[in-house]
């Protein structure tokens, strides 16, 4: 089952790699650029470029987004051995 988790774990890694650091860079630059050097022009594009607006993907990118954490949430978490059921060290003698 771990190595099954680890699979999909890795594979889903791979597939959010770029839009996730894309949602990261777009999301501190915007917040650099309004609130910070108040460049609202600029702000206004990385806020395009955050949700894919630009390409017309604002409705189904920050939930792809969000389900592929909940994914790396739910395998990572897996993978820590958290939920699995520890044997009593005193049985196993």
């Amino acid at each position: 089952m771990s190595r099954m988790f680890r699979r999909y774990h890795r594979q889903i890694a791979i597939v959010l790699c770029l839009p996730l650091f894309l949602t990261v860079l777009t999301g501190m630059g915007f917040t650099i650029a309004h609130e910070w050097l108040h460049q609202n022009e600029l702000g206004e594009f990385l806020l395009g470029l955050h949700t894919l607006e630009i390409l017309h993907l604002e409705g189904i990118y920050p939930i792809l987004n969000g389900l592929g954490l909940i994914g790396l949430l739910i395998t990572g978490l897996s993978m820590t051995g958290l939920f699995s059921q520890r044997r009593n060290q005193n049985n196993q003698g």
